[in-house]
């Protein structure tokens, strides 16, 4: 499917013109272009400080923003490359602690592209070289990266030897692609065993891949992985742990125990991330960051889209008083599941919700289903998405929640809900795309 981006500077327009004609991937994974365009451009990807290297199906840019701020309060920079961008391309590459500049990022996009001629190379591959060029020339002491699709052949993979590696939530999503049948690829593997072989495909000789835990398969799929690379696996409920007690979050493996505050960011989900992120620092020999930054880092990492609670702006000003506009642009199934925990309680929530054509419409709603006081689905901006009358129907039918309603935009749907005049608590989900939109209506542009 393919990426937007816009932009208010006239020269990354240009690029991004340039940048969006091209195919959206050629709608097939392989590293060969990637390579072949890096060659191109000198390898840049071997000039990078430490990176970490983070794959995963729900939670991934979570963990990235948790590695970010652990190293950012360690008084170290830290570049960091994740996607997509919410509200502006410039949120996909950080450069030393800021968003690119829009002269800077015009400059690499035109020389990458320039560089890219006759390779077919698509959007997240070019996009993936212009950070790669700008992590290599600007001094940093830390790289976080975040894989785009899958991982074994996802363009970030590229990076030959990571200080470590680690693999979040695991799931089914974009089946499309990585459960496409592929030479040297077993055919009898269970979907869930095919993903854990796409993603822990990011295994390097001699570092160590970080893991959450997983079914007895998925697991066993994830050693033999790594074991095939000559990777270290580090194995959440072998090699390291985490868990809640007495309001802290406890982690500890052979070497230490460290007990750090919960993080602030909502849903019990967020721990997890937290936890990750603090083994692969704790597995890694690269950068040295103390038990005080990562406990900063837990109070104060924020990650837009992710269950995020709205500022005073345009649409939160438009509910009665008293309400509540939360956010988050999860869109899976086990996206669901994550949403049914951080909703637990006697208290309903309004959903407006939008979904892109290729996601699992009931999987998504289903396991919080029984939380949804009343229903509203609405298209996706300038892309292909589920028919909001297809979504309210399924929602009425299979899922019984009576007030269910198309309504044509975000602003079209909060109107209806005002109109209660009740205070309310607003969850808008179902779509990374549909929370840019939202906070660029809300005049919360990330930074």
């Amino acid at each position: 499917m393919a990426d937007h981006a816009k932009s208010d500077h006239p020269a990354v327009q240009a690029q991004l013109d340039r940048l969006a004609a091209l195919s959206p991937g050629r709608d097939t994974l392989g590293l060969e272009r990637i390579a072949a365009l890096c060659e191109r451009l000198g390898n840049p990807q071997d000039r990078l400080p430490p990176v970490f290297h983070v794959a995963g199906t729900n939670g991934k840019g979570s963990t990235c923003a948790f590695l970010r701020g652990a190293i950012e309060a360690a008084g170290l920079k830290c570049h960091v490359y994740s996607s997509p961008h919410l509200v502006r391309f410039n949120e996909r590459i950080r450069v030393a602690g800021k968003l690119i500049e829009d002269e800077a990022l015009a400059e690499l996009l035109s020389e990458v592209l320039d560089h890219a001629e006759g390779l077919q190379a698509s959007f997240f591959e070019v996009t993936t070289a212009v950070a790669f060029m700008a992590f290599s020339r600007i001094p940093a002491d830390a790289c976080v990266i975040e894989v785009g699709l899958g991982g074994r052949l996802d363009a970030t993979n590229v990076i030959k030897k990571p200080a470590a590696c680690g693999i979040a939530s695991l799931g089914l999503d974009h089946e499309g692609f990585l459960l496409a049948p592929e030479d040297g690829v077993p055919e009898d593997m269970a979907p869930l065993d095919r993903i854990a072989f796409e993603k822990s495909g990011i295994a390097k000789a001699g570092v160590p891949l970080v893991t959450q835990a997983y079914p007895e398969s998925m697991q066993r799929t994830i050693i033999e992985q790594t074991n095939r690379k000559g990777a270290i696996p580090t194995l959440r409920g072998r090699d390291w742990d985490a868990e809640v007690r007495d309001g802290m979050l406890h982690y500890h493996d052979g070497q230490e125990h460290l007990c750090l505050p919960l993080p602030t960011m909502a849903g019990r989900h967020q721990v997890d991330n937290a936890a990750l992120a603090v083994a692969m620092l704790k597995h890694q020999s690269r950068i040295s960051i103390p038990r005080d930054a990562i406990a900063k880092a837990l109070e104060t990492t924020r990650w837009p889209a992710r269950m995020q609670r709205l500022s005073v702006g345009p649409l939160v000003d438009m509910l009665p008083d008293g309400s509540e506009l939360w956010l988050d642009g999860g869109h899976n199934p086990d996206a669901g599941i994550a949403l049914a925990k951080t909703l637990a309680g006697p208290d309903k929530v309004h959903v407006i919700c939008g979904l892109l054509k290729n996601k699992d419409a009931l999987g998504f709603l289903t396991p919080f289903a029984d939380k949804i006081a009343g229903f509203q689905a609405v298209p996706i901006p300038g892309h292909e998405h589920h028919d909001p009358k297809d979504l309210c129907r399924w929602a009425h039918e299979f899922l019984g929640i009576v007030d269910a309603q198309p309504s044509s935009s975000i602003t079209a749907a909060l109107e209806r809900t005002a109109k209660t005049n009740k205070a309310q608590r607003v969850l808008v989900c179902g779509s990374l795309y549909l929370a840019g939109e939202v906070l660029r209506l809300n005049d919360e542009v990330p930074d």
